[in-house]
């Protein structure tokens, strides 16, 4: 069976093809700059990379190339598009609506549209990535799997702010958190990695990447997570604030004649490591900062690792205590120096680092905590592809 998984953003459309009988990889690739004149394709084959340039105005254009690409020239894969079993999509928000990977039918779009409200950027995408694949196969079987389906399992006095109710009833202000996808992987795949089963287990995973997010999962259901309404809420990340206070949002407003789109545009775009350092939102270049005796950088990476800790902390306090701790996404997988960081201080907890095995580990499955730590701490990369293609697979079925 071969499964083409698709992630539609609003220029952008990442693609990886699946032969499921061996869970593997095919090719995969993106196109970058849709609607711009400079736009092109990556394709990724048998471990090298190459770029395709050509304009492509719109979405159904850039599924189009890409089946191109797959079936046509100089890295195809397949002789044509029939063999396609299925298409599974990277859906954003699905509000209420959805809490499991669905079929896409007629009735499920006219729902997931109903909350572009909620993801005004990224829902309206994903829904011409899945109008073009109609369009263009109308009879091939399409999945679609929400980033925030993960989190339906968070009790009401989780997910609920503490506004007027009649506000949820009426526009569902609520948290709903992301990276669900990511979470549902690492927190199944980490049961499986150490040979235990997910009932009666406490486990915290940390999805540390420009953009961040924490959630907390008893027994395989996650109970708690760091976003909220929308990514903004929770950690601070590449760009984004994380948590700020109201107050301060309206105070920069009148202070700085801002409207809704120019706070939103600070607090989402020009804050987080990028704000605070001064250097870069790319954690890398705030380390080298460090290095180099940036103060701002100093601060920045202070904060970054300080809030990590914290949601750490408070995920524990609301499981009753911690099994498990484990670290994923491009940061999380890669830079020992935010899981030292973040897990500094936690020895009433039970964490103990293994300083040798944390720095030693970069992308790979491994566990980094000392032998005799009552607390588990792993490192599992993410494979959101991976889930969205057994999820396709498995309703396709």
């Amino acid at each position: 069976m071969k499964i083409l998984v698709l992630n539609c953003g609003s220029s952008s459309i990442k693609y990886a093809l699946y032969e499921m009988e061996s869970k593997t990889v095919i090719t995969s690739g993106g196109i970058e700059k849709i609607g711009l004149p400079d736009s092109f394709i990556n394709v990724k084959l048998n471990g090298e990379k190459h770029k395709i340039d050509r304009p492509i105005q719109e979405h159904t254009a850039g599924v189009q190339f890409i089946f191109e690409v797959l079936t046509q020239g100089p890295y195809a894969v397949m002789k044509d598009l029939h063999e396609l079993d299925a298409v599974g999509h990277r859906m954003v928000h699905g509000g209420e609506k959805f809490n499991k990977s669905v079929l896409l039918t007629p009735e499920v779009m006219e729902a997931f549209a109903a909350c572009n409200d909620l993801a005004p950027l990224h829902n309206p995408a994903n829904i011409k990535g899945v109008n073009a694949v109609s369009a263009l196969l109308p009879d091939l079987p399409q999945v679609g799997v929400f980033d925030t389906a993960f989190h339906q399992t968070m009790p009401d006095y989780a997910f609920m702010y503490a506004l007027p109710y009649d506000l949820y009833k009426k526009y569902g202000v609520r948290r709903y958190g992301f990276h669900g996808t990511s979470h549902r992987y690492v927190s199944q795949r980490v049961c499986e990695f150490l040979g235990i089963q997910a009932e009666g287990k406490r486990i915290i995973t940390c999805h540390i990447g420009n953009g961040a997010s924490i959630a907390a999962v008893k027994d395989g259901k996650c109970v708690d997570t760091s976003m909220g309404l929308t990514p903004l809420e929770g950690l601070m990340m590449g760009t984004r604030s994380g948590d700020i206070d109201a107050g301060a949002v309206t105070f920069l407003m009148d202070k700085l004649n801002l409207d809704t789109k120019g706070i939103s545009n600070l607090l989402n775009k020009q804050s987080g490591l990028a704000g605070v350092s001064g250097l870069s939102s790319d954690l890398r270049d705030v380390l080298a900062g460090v290095e180099a005796g940036n103060n701002q950088a100093r601060l920045a990476d202070d904060m970054y690792v300080y809030r990590i800790r914290k949601y750490i902390g408070e995920y524990a306090a609301a499981m009753g205590g911690v099994d498990i701790i484990l670290f994923t996404g491009g940061a999380g997988e890669n830079q020992w120096q935010v899981r030292d960081g973040a897990t500094k201080g936690l020895e009433f907890m039970g964490v103990k680092m293994d300083e040798a095995k944390n720095k030693a580990c970069r992308a790979t499955e491994a566990v980094i905590s000392a032998d005799d730590s009552k607390v588990t701490v792993c490192v599992i990369p993410t494979d959101e592809e991976l889930m969205i293609a057994l999820d396709t697979q498995a309703l396709v079925k």
